[in-house]
């Protein structure tokens, strides 16, 4: 007997994800997406086309948009499940995801309406309670109806941003924003995300928009999610979007470029691919790859960057997910992406800058003025990003340990480039 969820692209069917006697999945557009030219595939790896994709090919999307690692077992369990089951998971967490698509029962139509005005905004203490279950119930699973789900090992909770405060969604309804609480071996997560977040902004690269809440005792970082618009009526459309490891065909369990993930002459060349024109997206990631080496952020992998659907054409999406992974010594020190052949700051040489800039097709002078430009503005930048947070609750102690951090490695940085 097979089973099957109907994909929806916010209020349109775009085709049917299936599990069959054997356990395996398929996926297969709808007859009247594919005829029609203005849809979009729902993945660059799942191109438009007649006839079902195998579970090779299917696997890498969907899978993509579940959680990994402990929150993944955590539900399985919850939903009675085991945590290979990418069907199962998908049947009870699916009903908002990433990007635009929804995942309902076939035959059973997405909740055609958004009936925020009766929802009322969770009290602290009530925020406060469910933030300290996540750990145990993560996303709420298989409580009172509710479908949510994210990718990646962290546990986070959407929201529906409410009469000043947060609110636990509708059944189908779109979140508004991503409450990051910090795990209980790292307390300082949301103060050092936050940190590198708005250091991020302060020199011009885009990123999702994030700032740190105190819900009771539990620290958060409160994260904007870009893949929702409100329309000129006051509701929400979701926005399409696809991490580079989904765009690339590869599986969540490799999304680090050692184990087969992409890599940056992948990311690289994806753009140039997909987005037109390609230069102003090269020259980001370029950017993002430059910051990530001067805060220290190791753990930059390709679930980490996405590709956003827009009227226009595919962008690249706000960076997200940044974190001075260097501040804990007992994380791995090797980048997700290696750089010119290295994998750590302290390996790095005068020409491994240049070797960066032939590995992602960039001139390697203009490399090298934006590594020391950034370098300079990153060091500039961050006392004055440190006191901003400081007034919105961040701890003041791990603002100068990340200033710290951050400005000796901007010293490296600008040491490799100096004339």
């Amino acid at each position: 007997m097979t089973r099957a969820l109907t994909v929806w692209w916010n209020d349109a069917p775009v085709g049917v994800l299936r599990l069959d006697e054997n356990g395996d999945l398929a996926f297969q557009y709808e007859a009247a997406w594919l005829a029609d030219d203005r849809r979009p595939p729902i993945s660059l790896s799942l191109p438009k086309q007649d006839g079902p994709f195998g579970r090779a090919q299917t696997r890498p999307f969907f899978a993509g948009l579940l959680p990994e690692e402990g929150p993944r077992q955590a539900v399985a369990r919850i939903l009675g499940v085991s945590r290979e089951n990418d069907f199962g998971l998908l049947e009870g967490l699916g009903g908002d995801v990433a990007g635009a698509l929804t995942l309902w029962p076939e035959g059973e139509p997405p909740p055609s309406e958004e009936v925020g005005a009766s929802l009322v905004a969770l009290s602290e203490a009530e925020l406060e309670r469910i933030l300290l279950e996540l750990p145990r119930r993560p996303l709420m699973a298989g409580e009172g109806g509710v479908r949510l789900s994210l990718a990646g090992a962290q546990t986070k909770l959407p929201v529906v941003q409410v009469d000043g405060g947060f609110a636990v969604p509708l059944r189908g309804q779109p979140t508004t924003h991503i409450l990051k609480p910090a795990p209980k071996e790292y307390p300082t997560f949301p103060d050092n995300e936050a940190f590198c977040m708005r250091l991020a902004s302060t020199l011009g690269l885009p990123v999702a928009e994030a700032r740190p809440l105190l819900a009771g005792d539990q620290r958060c970082l409160l994260v904007r999610r870009y893949d929702r618009i409100e329309t000129a009526d006051g509701r929400l459309r979701r926005l399409h979007q696809e991490d580079f490891c989904q765009a690339l065909g590869v599986t969540p369990e490799h999304k680090y470029a050692s184990e087969r993930g992409p890599d940056f002459r992948s990311s690289f060349d994806l753009l140039r691919r997909t987005v037109r024109p390609p230069a102003p997206a090269v020259l980001t990631l370029l950017d993002a790859a430059l910051f990530n080496l001067i805060i220290g952020n190791a753990d930059a992998h390709g679930k980490n960057f996405s590709l956003l659907h827009t009227d226009e054409g595919l962008r690249l999406a706000p960076l997200y997910d940044l974190l001075c992974t260097a501040f804990y010594p007992e994380v791995h020190a090797n980048m997700a992406m290696r750089m010119g052949g290295r994998s750590r700051l302290e390996e790095f040489t005068r020409q491994t800058l240049t070797d960066f800039a032939a590995q992602v097709g960039v001139g390697a002078p203009w490399v090298r003025r934006r590594a020391g430009a950034l370098a300079d503005q990153a060091r500039a930048a961050a006392p004055g990003v440190a006191e901003t947070l400081g007034s919105e609750g961040s701890d003041p102690a791990v603002l100068k340990a990340l200033i710290d951090l951050v400005n000796r490695r901007a010293d490296v940085v600008r040491s490799l480039v100096a004339a």
